[in-house]
């Protein structure tokens, strides 16, 4: 079931997002957003175990019907960077679905969030929930690194399935995810069978033994200044290839981790924001090539 995200419910929302010191707060990234001539509006998508899912969605602009990218957010949650992503794929003729993973959580105060922290349990369900309802970084990166892989899949699924439903979408489906999130999208890979491609940014692999499970080709892209990750790579094309899978990773010399992000901020170093130009040709193009 599908319904609008009524603006009453999104007040909190907006209002917690210009919060001094949010972690979601990019006044750059903002600022680009706010110029997009696209359609991007906020909806609720309610799944089969009556768990509310928000999401943002941005519509490009062509008469035509198009594919579908589901997008994963960092480990930083739906920040306002994630959401100008979003819109930046959706430039390129893709509707964009990104679904705040967080939805439906939130800490009961700042203070009770910080004394249940070290307790392993220190969030609770508060529709509507989200994001912007956590006081700061460290509460949404903690709330966010404590996500069972079984919701987040679920969430995966609910989202990549209103896409596909919408009266816009042409029915084809990728799903693009960024740190955090580009381990997610990798895992998603292995248990959705009709995406058309994955593009992993700077994420993690899943266990070799759920590379089997994987239909659509994955690409990834990766920093050099960021061996936590890029060091998986060189096993990840082992585990493919034994698999019989596509994946093809490409490495960008002197980026580090969040090059996507990090690479379009004021303040960008020259390597990541390289980086980040040539990451965001490439996902057009590959995206062009399966959608």
């Amino acid at each position: 079931m599908i319904r609008r995200f009524f603006p009453a419910a999104v007040a909190g929302l907006l209002i917690a997002a210009s919060a001094p010191g949010a972690a979601y707060s990019q006044g750059w990234a903002k600022a680009a957003l706010d110029k997009s001539p696209r359609h991007g509006e906020y909806v609720t998508i309610t799944e089969a175990g009556g768990r509310e899912l928000q999401a943002w969605v941005v519509y490009p602009e062509v008469s035509h019907k198009a594919p579908v990218v589901v997008m994963v957010h960092e480990i930083f949650g739906m920040s306002e960077w994630s959401r100008e992503m979003a819109d930046q794929i959706a430039s390129a003729g893709y509707i964009v679905v990104e679904p705040d993973l967080l939805s439906e959580l939130g800490p009961p105060s700042a203070v009770a969030q910080v004394a249940q922290g070290s307790a392993g349990a220190p969030f609770v369900a508060a529709k509507p929930g989200g994001t912007a309802a956590f006081p700061d970084q460290d509460a949404v990166v903690r709330a966010v690194s404590s996500l069972p892989d079984s919701q987040v899949l679920a969430d995966l699924n609910a989202a990549a399935d209103y896409g596909e439903k919408l009266p816009a979408s042409d029915g084809k489906l990728n799903v693009a995810g960024f740190c955090w999130g580009g381990g997610k999208a990798f895992l998603f890979a292995t248990v959705r069978p009709d995406l058309s491609a994955a593009f992993v940014f700077y994420g993690p692999p899943p266990e070799a033994s759920a590379m089997k499970a994987i239909r659509a080709p994955v690409y990834g892209f990766y920093a050099g200044n960021d061996a936590r990750i890029t060091a998986t790579v060189p096993q990840t094309e082992i585990a493919m290839k034994a698999a019989g899978k596509v994946y093809e990773p490409v490495v960008y010399p002197g980026a580090g981790h969040g090059f996507m992000r990090a690479g379009e901020a004021p303040d960008a170093s020259a390597a990541n924001a390289a980086a980040q130009q040539r990451g965001m040709r490439r996902l057009v193009r590959l995206l062009g090539k399966h959608g």
